[in-house]
């Protein structure tokens, strides 16, 4: 036996898919340009979204999401 504990090995993630969060951000992003991932973050708590911070910043990294810049 390997002596691990049987819960470890068949642990699956119960986490449910972030895709209506997902879209939720990049419509934020999209209407907001000069935000960064934690306006964006207040925006969200705002509509009602419970969300953590990091959690907020990850998704947003991930879209590849940027604040851009102005023109000069």
């Amino acid at each position: 036996m390997i002596g691990a504990d049987r819960k470890s090995i068949r642990y699956r993630s119960r986490r449910g898919g972030d895709a209506v969060l997902r879209a939720r951000l990049r419509e934020l992003a999209h209407q907001r340009r000069r935000f960064g991932y934690r306006r964006l973050h207040i925006l969200l708590l705002r509509d009602g979204v419970k969300v953590n911070r990091k959690k907020t910043q990850r998704l947003y990294t991930e879209e590849g999401l940027t604040v851009r810049k102005r023109k000069s």
